[in-house]
């Protein structure tokens, strides 16, 4: 089979591996990947964003299957053009990715469909969402309802915190993202992550993983995309599981259908789960990034054909074989991030590594630059580990964490904690 990843960060990476190890996979393109990628795939350039140039390019290459790893292209709606031109993809149409793109879309759904969640407001200028805080005090959560990569939810503590992210957000702080706010009930307890594939009516669940958005160890500091995570989630039991199955995702899922946007991909519910009962934070359309890195490096090689049977809706019959092991990553960001910082130092060590099913060092943002490898973003390389308990694993990865030379680079040395 000829297969076409989007994307090219370590979500993108840990893919293009899993799908790799798979002897069905003839053929791998990711587009545009990172120079970790081009050591195991063929990259291309192209606009992953418009549908018509993806789907030119994947007749071109005689592309079997799609895999869309990012939001964007979703919500640019290039998994409708793909399916619209016959080519099998994996990822929802631009109107069910409503559900990552518009918090506020989300609250409406999970509304109709009875889910529970955090209690709310929906605000389109800067007067109304301030006096909504004052009447609901502090702690609150103040989110910019698009998609502003993972950086657009500010934790206030205090009434005027959350009136500087209200200015912030409506003054442009993320772009577009930030026209509307949706203002949430700040909600106690421990936070994981369920991940499940759709294909329209049935709904494979495809692990669990829990993750660290905050920058700074003891999970302090700023919010960013995520500096490690792990799976599986010990607070996300079976029982808890089902409960999220039962009362969230499935009722979603047929408010979806019932209005005629049947979702198809993988659906990534942030739960908040207190006194054994989940809520939920937030939908994703797609693999979250890095507990993509962590649930591939669980699955390996099955990953491709639960994709491909999704895709083609072939769901109801296909079933998860789990390893009974636990996987950690721990991302190495750029010094200053998720501030400013500087772009193109070079990372040494990558060519030696201990490299093989247990351990694997994914690229994020990386490329390649007169024969050396540079960062290129703020989260720069996920080094990544499996072993038979978590203790295991974190020792694992952080062994390969310690085999990279890049002074440029800083990772937290305490992924995990809660579980270990």
């Amino acid at each position: 089979m000829n297969i076409l990843i989007l994307g090219g960060g370590g979500r993108e990476h840990a893919l293009a591996w899993a799908v790799m190890q798979n002897p069905k996979c003839d053929k791998l393109i990711v587009a545009p990947g990172n120079a970790g990628i081009a050591q195991i795939a063929e990259c291309a350039v192209l606009d992953v964003e418009d549908g018509g140039v993806v789907v030119e390019f994947a007749g071109e290459n005689a592309i079997e299957l799609v895999i869309v790893g990012p939001e964007a292209p979703l919500a640019a709606g290039v998994a409708d053009a793909l399916r619209d031109a016959g080519i099998p993809v994996f990822g929802p149409s631009k109107e069910a990715a409503r559900l990552e793109v518009s918090k506020s879309f989300t609250k409406e759904i999970c509304k109709a469909a009875n889910a529970p969640t955090a209690g709310y407001g929906h605000f389109t200028d800067a007067a109304s969402a301030k006096a909504y805080v004052a009447r609901q005090g502090a702690p609150i959560v103040v989110k910019a309802d698009g998609l502003a990569a993972g950086k657009g939810v500010i934790i206030a503590t205090t009434v005027a915190e959350a009136e500087e992210a209200i200015d912030d957000m409506f003054g442009g702080a993320f772009g577009g993202a930030g026209a509307e706010v949706v203002i949430e009930e700040f909600m106690t307890g421990e936070e994981a992550s369920f991940f499940v594939l759709v294909d329209g009516t049935d709904i494979l669940p495809i692990g669990t993983a829990q993750d660290h958005k905050r920058v700074g160890e003891g999970d302090t500091g700023p919010n960013t995309g995520g500096m490690g995570a792990y799976s599986p989630a010990p607070v996300l039991t079976d029982e808890i599981a089902q409960k999220a199955l039962d009362e969230i995702i499935r009722p979603t899922m047929a408010e979806m259908a019932r209005r005629g946007t049947p979702y198809s991909g993988v659906l990534y519910a942030g739960l908040m789960i207190e006194n054994g009962v989940p809520r939920l934070v937030e939908y994703n359309a797609r693999f979250g990034d890095p507990e993509c890195q962590v649930l591939m490096m669980r699955l390996g090689a099955q990953a491709l054909d639960l994709i491909h049977a999704c895709a083609e809706g072939r769901l109801a019959g296909a079933q998860v074989t789990w390893a009974d092991d636990h996987a950690m990553t721990v991302v190495l960001a750029t010094q200053g991030y998720p501030g400013d910082y500087a772009k193109g130092s070079v990372i040494g060590g990558l060519n030696g590594l201990t490299e093989d099913s247990f351990t694997q060092m994914f690229h994020a943002g990386t490329a390649e630059v007169d024969g050396k490898v540079v960062a290129t973003g703020g989260r720069v390389l996920n080094a990544t580990a499996r072993g038979a308990t978590l203790a295991e694993a974190a020792q694992r990865a952080y062994a390969l964490v310690d085999e990279v030379d890049w002074p440029e680079g800083f990772c937290r040395r305490d992924i995990g904690w809660r579980a270990l």
